[in-house]
C-alpha cells in the first residue's frame, strides 16, 4: 500500500502506447500510481488485458483495478464492440470513424473518478491525443476540461481531482520519441483494433502507430502480419 502522505494518481491504462506513456509520465511526476483497466467487450480485450498486466509489472504497480463493463457490446454502434461491423482497413479518413465507441472516455473517466474519490487521489491521467487521433470527439481538451468540472461538482467537497492529459497535443511521432526517451517497454504495448496475435498493420490504430514510428525514425518492436 502507498503511504498516505504520498500523492496518488489513478492512471487509465489500456495497454496501448499512449496510455502507457502517460502512466510513465505520471510516475516521473512523482505520483504513486493506481492503474485502472477496462474490459468492455472490445475485439482485442484479452490481448489488451495481457499488455496492461505486463506494464503494471514493468512499473511495479501494486494496486490495480480491472473493471468489466460489458454493456458496451449491448450498445454496439462501434466496430470495436460489435462483431457484425468490420474494422476499416483502407486508411485513416476525416470525420468520426466507425471504431469510435460512443462516449467511451466519458464513461471511463466517470468510473475512474469514483475510484479516485475512494482512494483519495488528487489526479487522474488519461492518454488522450487530440491532434493525431482518429477524430474521436471524446479526446479533446475542451471535453476533458468539461468532464473535470462535472466530476469535481459531483463529488465530495473534500475531493479535488485534476485530469492530466500529457499527450493531448502531441503527434504520434512525438509520442514514440518521448516513449523511447523514458525507456517505455513499447514491446509490451498493443494498438491493433483487430488482431490479438500479430498486429494487422492496416487498421487506423496500426497505421497511426506505424506512421509514428516511421516519422520518429524508430522501429516498432511488436510483430505485424505480412499484409
Amino acid at each position: 500500500m502507498s503511504n498516505s502522505h504520498n500523492k496518488k494518481a489513478i492512471c487509465i491504462l489500456s495497454g496501448g502506447m499512449d496510455s502507457t506513456l502517460a502512466s510513465y509520465m505520471a510516475k516521473n511526476d512523482g505520483y504513486d500510481i493506481i492503474a485502472v483497466h477496462f474490459n468492455y467487450g472490445q475485439r482485442t480485450e484479452k490481448k489488451e488485458l495481457e499488455s496492461f498486466r505486463s506494464i503494471c509489472s514493468d512499473l511495479q504497480i501494486k494496486e490495480k483495478y480491472e473493471i468489466d463493463i460489458p454493456f458496451f457490446t449491448q450498445i454496439g454502434a462501434s466496430a470495436l464492440t460489435d462483431n457484425t461491423i468490420d474494422v476499416p482497413t483502407d486508411g485513416v479518413k476525416p470525420g468520426v470513424p466507425i471504431t469510435y465507441v460512443p462516449f467511451r472516455n466519458g464513461i471511463f473517466l466517470s468510473i475512474t473518478a469514483a475510484i479516485a474519490e475512494k482512494e483519495e487521489a488528487s489526479a487522474m491521467y488519461i492518454g488522450v491525443v487530440q491532434e493525431d487521433s482518429s477524430g474521436y470527439p471524446d479526446c479533446t481538451d475542451s471535453f476533458i476540461s468539461d468532464m473535470k468540472k462535472a466530476i469535481n461538482q459531483g463529488t465530495k467537497e473534500s475531493t479535488n481531482i485534476d485530469i492530466i492529459t500529457p499527450l493531448v497535443h502531441l503527434s504520434k511521432a512525438q509520442i514514440v520519441t518521448k516513449a523511447l526517451e523514458l525507456n517505455v517497454p513499447l514491446e509490451h504495448t498493443w494498438s491493433c483494433y483487430k488482431e490479438e496475435d500479430k498486429a494487422c498493420g492496416v487498421c487506423d490504430s496500426c497505421r497511426l502507430r506505424l506512421n509514428g514510428f516511421k516519422l520518429a525514425n524508430a522501429t516498432d518492436p511488436i510483430a505485424y502480419k505480412d499484409n
